[in-house]
């Protein structure tokens, strides 16, 4: 019993660590996520010179670093990625320069390696739910058949120990009548019974008196059988 105690223990134990460490990768999965994100909408943006523009997240929270020509151009920006989906708040980093010859975006290569950021990201947040899935899934299953073994032993402890007081109550009642019976030395009598079979062993002065013993134990309520081990002195 306390082995199976032992393993629900190490399996919630497991159960909890998987958890905690699927926990942690997930926030950086989703930050990488959310940067690609708005890394997209800043490239996708006419009014905005995406390539200019260095995105970082951490913990929801994007900081957005690099030029812009224009104060119209650095709140487009901000704009953006404080409405890309998952985003707690934007720190603004931006510097403007009216000088600065940035582009819109035009940079297809550039696009291209976000949208595979951005798939790739999306893919190991997938992998990394499915994993946690599996995982807790196993444990649950583990921890279900060590409870289902453990109320099982305990059921059966509970049999042996009603079936154990069911044949010494049969002892003492059997006992009891070999006592008050007149024809019977039942103080030369041992009564022991197993499953409710019960066995007579001792001696008896006569054949007569075998009998009533024997009798008297297989009257006795709850007595299957009767072993006679008695010998007639």
């Amino acid at each position: 019993m306390l082995k199976r105690m032992s393993v629900l223990f190490c399996v919630a134990a497991f159960a909890l660590m998987t958890a905690g460490q699927a926990y942690a990768q997930g926030d950086t999965v989703a930050d990488a996520a959310t940067t690609a994100s708005v890394k997209t909408k800043l490239l996708g943006d006419t009014k905005v010179g995406g390539l200019a523009i260095d995105v970082d997240t951490k913990d929801n929270v994007v900081t957005l670093t690099g030029k812009v020509r224009s104060a119209a151009e650095k709140t487009e920006a901000i704009r953006l990625a404080r409405t890309t989906s998952g985003v707690k708040s934007v720190v603004d980093k931006l510097v403007i320069d009216p000088t600065y010859k940035g582009t819109t975006n035009k940079d297809d290569k550039a696009k291209a390696e976000v949208k595979e950021e951005t798939a790739e990201a999306k893919g190991t947040a997938g992998r990394t739910a499915d994993k946690t899935k599996a995982a807790t899934k196993d444990a649950k299953a583990e921890v279900k058949q060590e409870s289902k073994e453990a109320k099982a032993e305990t059921k059966q402890a509970g049999e042996k120990a009603k079936d154990s007081t069911a044949d010494a109550s049969i002892t003492a009642a059997v006992k009891s009548k070999l006592l008050g019976d007149p024809k019977v030395g039942g103080l030369k009598i041992d009564v022991d019974t197993k499953d409710n079979v019960v066995t007579l062993t001792g001696t008896v002065k006569t054949a007569a008196e075998k009998a009533e013993a024997i009798r008297l134990a297989k009257a006795t309520s709850g007595v299957k059988s009767v072993v006679d081990k008695l010998i007639v002195q």
